[in-house]
């Protein structure tokens, strides 16, 4: 009897969905809009985020999930049956098994609260596993091996990392510092330096055009339009990467010193396994221009982005599910 088993990388930014031998079928913004007054859900997903800043009074569209934790219960399991049962089409009857991860400083209760809205979105059995294990998985670490590998994986609420060794986590920390701090502090730099208001969306297009974490030898340019503060009417500005540096140091240096604390924590012999093979970055964050140029040039150690840093955590988390099928299937 074949079951379905799927992988689900619940993050603050984006859902990813891995189905078993499909490899990841579904990735789409982790955002809702739902009607206040009737209380029905309007659009999940793509749809919903177009709507996000553009919605009259009793539309709005929320992220259900903040820092990689549930902060609305209700609508967070709306929204996983509603990628569930996307990913796997309309014919299943069986119920699937499903891994899901979680960023590696949650609480019991937090954990609970995934597996719960798991379970009601429709699992036979649920697994939760930690962000930097599947992240290492995804980005083809064999993490079985007695030996340090160190993972950085910046999503969008949170960043986690960890030292893994023999299939477990050594050392770890979670910062709240991720990809959504770094359109926030874009937002903030835009209204202080040039009395221009822009929206979560307008900062995110300007992070991944002309985002950059360390100095670049020639700057890239960018139109920025948004609502001027003192005359109230919209206008366009034009942005640098040299001033998107300035407007994340505070953000990527908090990411940094996270970096070092693990690595001040971490055995000697592990440590002189990751400054050998480096560090690893997934998720995301990562895409940063120039983070691992930073991070290279802070801690000594060479550091590379994963192939595939978006997926990463998605495959690992699918793969953790088949390794624990394969696992029930020997013992």
């Amino acid at each position: 009897m074949q079951y379905t088993d799927i992988g689900i990388d619940l993050g603050t930014a984006s859902i990813l969905v891995y189905v078993r031998g499909k490899g990841v079928v579904l990735k789409e913004p982790s955002v809702v809009a739902f009607d206040r007054d009737t209380q029905k859900i309007k659009a999940i997903g793509e749809d919903a985020r177009l709507m996000l800043g553009r919605t009259p009074g009793n539309i709005v569209a929320v992220r259900p999930l903040r820092q990689g934790v549930i902060s609305n219960y209700h609508i967070t399991e709306k929204m996983m049956k509603y990628f569930i049962q996307k990913a796997l089409g309309k014919r299943t009857i069986r119920k699937p098994r499903i891994a899901v991860c979680v960023p590696s400083g949650v609480t019991e209760v937090e954990k609970k609260a995934v597996e719960d809205a798991t379970y009601q979105a429709g699992a036979r059995e649920v697994s939760i596993i930690e962000e930097p294990i599947a992240a290492a998985i995804g980005a083809g670490i064999d993490i079985s091996k007695p030996c340090g590998n160190m993972i950085v994986d910046i999503g969008g609420g949170t960043a986690d990392i960890a030292v893994i060794s023999l299939g477990g986590t050594v050392v770890s920390a979670s910062v709240k510092v991720a990809g959504d701090d770094f359109d926030e502090a874009i937002m903030r730099y835009m209204r202080k330096k040039h009395n221009l208001l822009i929206g979560e969306r307008t900062a995110e297009d300007i992070k991944i055009k002309i985002g950059s974490a360390f100095h670049r030898p020639e700057p890239d340019y960018m139109d920025v339009r948004g609502r001027n503060l003192v005359s109230g009417l919209p206008k366009t500005v034009t942005v640098s990467s040299e001033e998107t540096e300035e407007a994340l140091t505070e953000k990527t240096s908090q990411i940094v010193e996270a970096i070092h604390g693990v690595l001040e924590k971490t055995p000697p012999e592990l440590a002189a396994d990751i400054a050998d093979r480096g560090i690893v970055l997934t998720g995301g964050g990562s895409l940063l221009r120039g983070l691992e140029d930073l991070i290279a040039h802070k801690t000594g150690i060479n550091t590379m982005t994963a192939e595939e840093p978006m997926t990463a955590v998605a495959i690992g988390t699918g793969r953790y599910v088949e390794f624990l099928a394969g696992y029930r299937e020997e013992n």
